[in-house]
């Protein structure tokens, strides 16, 4: 798996585990009738957090873990990861995120429908965490599917 392969599936398998704990703990809060702002703005204050943070640690982590495996493997003290970008990978990186911006731009779309059908703007704000985080999730799988392809 290279390096830029390494880094996508960080950010999935991560972007994927926030998604599925804002979705169910919006179902936690809309279940109890807790769906107001205080709880809400916390919930998005936590999963910005979570975006952040664990990104950055799971990426050194991966990083470190993959430099480790590296150097038993090749029995090298200092291995050389490749970690250089040729313009196969820039075209990869460019298709997944013009599909992670049609995927989030669309969800503004339906957010915002959502405020013009009487929705509370929180419902809309909810929405546009949601769609962000999905649309980055199926930026990835779109990068990764790339990959295999040997586009």
């Amino acid at each position: 798996m290279s390096f830029q392969q390494k880094n996508i599936t960080v950010s999935l398998v991560n972007f994927t585990l926030i998604l599925a704990f804002f979705v169910v703990r919006i179902g936690q809060l809309v279940q109890n009738g807790s769906f107001a702002e205080p709880s809400v703005f916390r919930l998005w204050g936590i999963v910005i957090v979570l975006a952040v943070v664990v990104t950055v640690l799971a990426t050194i982590l991966t990083h470190i873990v993959s430099t480790i495996i590296e150097a038993i493997r090749t029995g090298e003290k200092a291995p050389e990861i490749e970690d250089f970008q040729d313009e196969r990978d820039k075209l990869i990186d460019l298709r997944g995120t013009k599909v992670t911006y049609t995927v989030s731009s669309l969800g503004a779309f339906l957010a915002m429908l959502t405020f013009v059908f009487g929705q509370p703007p929180l419902v809309m704000f909810t929405l546009l965490i949601f769609f962000g985080v999905s649309a980055q999730i199926v930026g990835d799988i779109t990068r990764l599917l790339l990959y295999r392809r040997g586009i």
